[in-house]
């Protein structure tokens, strides 16, 4: 492959397009996929000094693959990090992040307003290996402060959390992870670095389901682990290369070309947002509104300071819990019954009996997942249309 352009004057947009991008000798304008699951060597000694990392080049596709370093190259220029590791899943990334930096007897403080899975991983499977972890409130820096130990080594959250929208102000928490001598690591999956570079805060990680806001569509599974310092990656591409959690170079190519349209994409996305939550605001029906975008969310402000766009993700809590939540939700036509997120379609489901089912009910209280709670991702449709179709499940 030819070799990169200096992309350190491109804007956002720029790096979007053509950051990664390094055509083969064929001449390509797009990106190719790799499908394959090998490479070749000239001879026994380049084969040698490929595995010995005394030469950079292909190996296997399992940690090594053009069409995945192009995705990596890229989501790196937007972040403004230091290097990716693709990864197969959301959850591979954050369990992989987990297991590589962190070992037997340290401690681990965690967001308890998280995706349901990964509180379930952190409160159920951690421990096992032992890996001490402590739930705080988000919100609460002097809550943080108070549950950091002697052995503390990771703080991990994501913001806006899921699904409740709540604001975690992420300098302060870097402070209070880099005093006591440990790393901040953020899940910047509602925003996308099209809103928010965690990395500007002070975060030593990122992570990324890239099923969501960055493929864009709905398409495919995968995830994504950012640092901001060289000496990290050795440390990740070790653990991925042996466990095995690999991004396939097809999924690799849907999230690259995902990515040339983000910015465009989440701006939308915003302004549809934020008329869906202002109509929200106003019906009789619904106890609050949960959007960082209204300046009745109690961390607007932080999240103006820290984010260019309040997000997609509108939640809200309704008189009557899960049979009124139910019936709307029933009563809607048009908006897609899922648990997934970060489509062009708006979706909606109930989070108390979807994504945080599996949440003990005590943990679910403290996040404030009510069985009143109803949460939308809003897509790409005319506004007005998604606004109709909520009307239908309100009446």
């Amino acid at each position: 492959m030819a070799e990169q352009k200096d992309i350190s004057d491109w804007a956002f947009n720029t790096r979007a397009v053509r950051a990664g991008l390094a055509p083969t000798n064929e001449g390509e304008h797009s990106t190719p996929i790799f499908t394959t699951s090998s490479f070749l060597f000239d001879s026994a000694e380049q084969a040698e000094a490929r595995f010995s990392g005394d030469e950079p080049g292909n190996i296997y596709s399992r940690f090594t693959n053009p069409s995945v370093r192009v995705f990596e190259d890229r989501l790196t220029a937007l972040e403004n990090g230091a290097w990716c590791q693709g990864t197969a899943s959301g959850m591979a990334a954050v369990t992989g992040l987990c297991l590589a930096v962190l070992q037997q007897g340290d401690h681990l403080v965690a967001s308890r307003s998280i995706f349901g899975t990964i509180n379930v991983l952190f409160d159920s499977i951690l421990p096992r290996y032992g890996i001490e972890v402590s739930f705080v409130d988000l919100a609460d820096v002097a809550d943080w402060q108070a549950a950091i130990k002697d052995n503390t080594k990771l703080l991990f959250l994501e913001t806006p959390s899921n699904p409740q929208t709540a604001i975690g102000d992420l300098r302060a928490i870097a402070d209070i992870a880099h005093q006591a001598g440990a790393e901040l690591a953020v899940d910047n999956c509602f925003c996308t670095p099209a809103l928010q570079r965690p990395f500007e805060f002070g975060a030593d990680y990122v992570i990324h389901s890239a099923t969501k806001y960055l493929d864009g569509q709905g398409r495919c599974i995968g995830g994504a682990i950012l640092g901001n310092k060289p000496e990290q990656e050795e440390t990740i591409r070790k653990f991925v290369r042996t466990t095995g959690p690999t991004m396939s170079p097809f999924n690799a190519w849907v999230f690259t070309k995902g990515l040339e349209i983000l910015s465009l994409r989440m701006k939308g996305h915003c302004e549809n947002a934020q008329k869906v939550a202002e109509f929200l605001n106003t019906q009789p029906n619904v106890k609050q509104v949960f959007y960082p975008g209204l300046s009745s969310h109690p961390q607007h402000e932080l999240a103006k300071s820290q984010q260019s766009g309040f997000g997609a993700i509108v939640s809200f809590e309704v008189e009557g819990g899960r049979e009124a939540a139910w019936k709307i939700i029933n009563n809607t036509s048009m908006l897609s019954i899922t648990a997934n997120l970060g489509d062009t379609r708006t979706t909606i489901t109930h989070p108390a009996t979807t994504t945080h089912g599996r949440v003990s009910d005590e943990e679910k209280a403290k996040a404030g997942v009510t069985e009143g709670l109803i949460r939308i991702a809003v897509g790409l449709e005319d506004a007005d249309d998604i606004i109709a179709d909520i009307v239908r499940g309100l009446a």
